[in-house]
């Protein structure tokens, strides 16, 4: 599998594509943000439940994800011990999203069980190959996915649980305080944070297809 970029093959992004590309993420982050607005609007009995639009948006998103790592990887196969990783974080997060069926369909922490499944066999190849790991990562650690896979992992796993926090919102609403605040609040950011991180992927794999294309024709 290829580790780096091909030596000599410049990385160009027109400026046509440039604004179409940009265009398009407007559009998904704005059809996001429009379906958790008619969830809370016309679904009150689902909203931000686990039988509400954004919850499965953060599902659907995550596996997206995964699947177009997957395919950098295996198809592409660009970067394997960085997409892997990032596939490990992705899918962990993925069946993290699916505890509440896994505890009432199958047994109370089975997500738990196969976040393992998933991480420690991808962590231990990852160690096992770190120099590889260090060379691909010194490439992609330079990209315009990279930042933005940072920023989602930030907004989802940093900024959204504070924000989220129950005490934040109690204090500004005081009397007035409903659980359902809390809940919108946290899982509306974390459906944009996971947005960024499918975002990233989606421009980790253009990347990838473009590395690839200078590696055929070198």
């Amino acid at each position: 599998m290829t580790q780096t970029p091909p030596p000599g093959h410049p990385w160009p992004i027109g400026f046509t594509a440039t604004c179409l590309r940009a265009t398009l993420y407007i559009l998904f982050i704005a059809g996001l943000a429009q379906g958790a607005f008619i969830e809370a609007l016309h679904y009150p009995e689902v909203r931000f439940s686990e039988y509400g639009f954004t919850e499965l948006a953060q599902s659907a998103v995550l596996l997206t994800a995964s699947l177009l790592l997957l395919y950098t990887r295996q198809v592409l196969r660009v970067l394997p011990t960085v997409t892997l990783l990032m596939f490990a974080f992705t899918f962990s997060s993925f069946i993290r999203e699916q505890d509440y069926f896994l505890d009432t369909w199958v047994a109370r922490h089975t997500w738990k069980v196969l976040v393992t499944l998933v991480i420690v066999p991808i962590l231990f190849w990852v160690i096992h190959e770190r120099k590889r790991f260090v060379e691909e990562f010194a490439s992609y650690a330079n990209s315009f996915s990279f930042g933005l896979f940072a920023a989602g992992v930030l907004v989802t796993y940093v900024f959204s649980r504070l924000y989220g926090r129950g005490d934040f919102w109690e204090a500004i609403l005081q009397e007035h305080y409903v659980r359902t605040f809390k809940d919108a609040a946290e899982e509306v950011v974390e459906l944009l944070g996971y947005a960024l991180i499918l975002i990233a992927v989606i421009e980790l794999t253009l990347l990838a297809r473009r590395w690839a294309l200078a590696r055929h024709s070198s």
